[in-house]
Order: C-alpha cells, then structure tokens, then sequence
C-alpha cells in the first residue's frame, strides 16, 4: 500500500497536463452498462427483505460480505502495490478502466451486506439485547458501521473526485496523486477491519 499515486517529482505539478496525462479522458464516470446489473442486485435484495425469507438474506449477506472484504483486501493489499511499480501513463489509463467500475460496485456491495444483514438479524432475534451474544453483535455493527462510512464518505467520493480531474481539460496529477493514495489507504485500512468483521462473524455462526 505504498507509494500508489503519481509521483510528484516525476512530472510538473502545476496544471498544465504533463506527457501521460491525457487531457478530457473519454471514458464514463458512471458506467451506464452496469446500471441494468445494479437494478438486478437491488431487486433481489428488496425481494429479500419483503419476504423475510431466511435464505435470500443469508445468500445476500454472505455474498454482498465476501466481496466487500475480497474487494478492500485487493485494493489495499494488491491493486497499491503494483500501481506504485507503474509507468505514469499505465496508472493514469489503470485509473481510467478501474474506478468507474468502482462508481457502482462500492454502494451496491455496502447496501446489499448492510440492509441485508440488519434483516438477518431481525429475522434471527440476534438484535434482541436478551440474545446471549448481544455484545458480539453490538461489537459488529461498531466495526461494520466505521467500514461503511469509510467507503461511503471516502473511498467513493475520492474516486469520483478521481474521474471528475481526469475528464478536465488539463488534469493536475498533484491532485490525482493525492486522491489515489487516499482511496489505497482507505481501502486497506478497511481491509484490515474486515480480519476483525470476519472473527466476529465465524463466532456468532458457530454459536
């Protein structure tokens, strides 16, 4: 997770788009091909919680958990890395292909684990302080909550800050630089809460 944005003594930090910085990228900022696909995933899970069906809401809640931690871990763990070893034009056009994927798959992963799970846990009785393991529960919405607010108020807002630069006219890498280590940083900070949401979990499962 180190050194994962534009290096500043590599190019000019003014506003001027240095070589490798493409000026006004044509690309999406919010993909409308995936819409369709996040209308499907948000039906399921509204389909879910009308019925109160206990297997919908396991299957969206493990599903929608599994791969917001795969998705924190790589980020943060792997994507950073190898984005640090990156040529400057390579990052700018690996920012291009994978952020505005992230514009949809972010929300859509959060909302499905969190609503989902809260319905779960209706369903179950867990959110009842007379359950025995009460405190685990409490102890999971503090770390799940933190995790959300993280990647609603600053992984998702430092991505679209990200396209948004990219798609002027002459992009400032100064800025890119930071909002990028700022979306790495936030993603494997996230990625090591996700250790403590999945002891957590495993616990309550197996009790």
């Amino acid at each position: 997770m180190h050194d994962v944005a534009v290096d500043a003594p590599a190019i000019a930090t003014g506003h001027a788009s240095p070589a490798g910085v493409p000026s006004g990228a044509d690309f999406e900022i919010v993909p409308r091909a995936g819409l369709p696909l996040v209308g499907a995933v948000l039906a399921l899970l509204i389909a879910g919680i009308a019925t109160n069906t206990r297997w919908p809401l396991d299957f969206l809640h493990v599903v929608g958990g599994a791969a917001w931690t795969i998705i924190d871990l790589f980020l943060g763990f792997v994507i950073g890395p190898i984005m640090g070893r990156l040529s400057i034009p390579a990052r700018v056009e690996f920012t291009k292909k994978l952020m505005p994927k992230m514009v949809l798959l972010m929300p859509t992963v959060v909302t499905v684990t969190l609503a989902a799970g809260w319905q779960l846990a209706v369903h179950l009785g867990t959110v009842q302080s007379g359950f025995h393991l009460h405190g685990w529960v409490v102890a999971s919405y503090v770390v799940v909550g933190v995790m959300a607010i993280i990647a609603l108020g600053l992984l998702e807002p430092a991505n679209i800050a990200v396209l948004v630069e990219l798609k002027k006219p002459k992009p400032n890498p100064a800025v890119i630089e930071k909002l990028m280590k700022r979306f790495i940083y936030s993603a494997g900070a996230t990625g090591l809460m996700q250790v403590a949401t999945l002891v957590i979990m495993t616990k309550l499962a197996s009790s």
